[in-house]
């Protein structure tokens, strides 16, 4: 049997000051654009790692809308040899909160338009992570 690993995250949203929405996108350590998320945690539902990771990523407090999709794959462990790997997608409201990225992890993290931030996916975004994005903009009401 291989090594189990989940990991949960969010696409977060917002609606500005001006009453449009904006999508959240972190740019993480490789300079690729990309979603908050992290590794779930003894004792946690994988809605708390969710919102957790996105509060340590990202500085916001949100809320789960629904859920969104799973990704599922298997990677090389150094140690534990082949590892499968869940990562578990919801759609959050971003709640409060100051935008702070969490340095040591991520080197960025700001707010888009839905076209910008679909357009971003495209350009430096992570293959695996379209689908997640084109189905939550689609529960947002935007079509890509």
């Amino acid at each position: 049997m291989n090594k189990k690993e989940i990991s949960a995250g969010g696409v977060v949203y917002r609606t500005g000051e001006d009453g449009k929405l904006q999508i959240q996108l972190i740019v993480d350590r490789y300079g690729k654009t990309t979603l908050a998320k992290g590794k779930m945690e003894a004792g946690e539902t994988v809605e708390q790692t969710a919102l957790r990771e996105i509060l340590e990523e990202t500085g916001m407090v949100g809320r789960i809308v629904e859920p969104v999709d799973i990704i599922a794959y298997t990677y090389q462990h150094a140690e534990f040899g082949p590892v499968d790997k869940e990562v578990h997608y919801y759609l959050v409201e971003a709640e409060s909160g100051d935008l702070q990225p969490q340095i040591e992890e991520i080197k960025g993290v700001d707010w888009y338009t839905p076209e910008e931030a679909w357009s971003r996916q495209q350009q430096s975004g992570y293959d695996n992570n379209d689908d997640i994005l084109r189905v939550a903009l689609n529960k947002l009401g935007i079509n890509v």
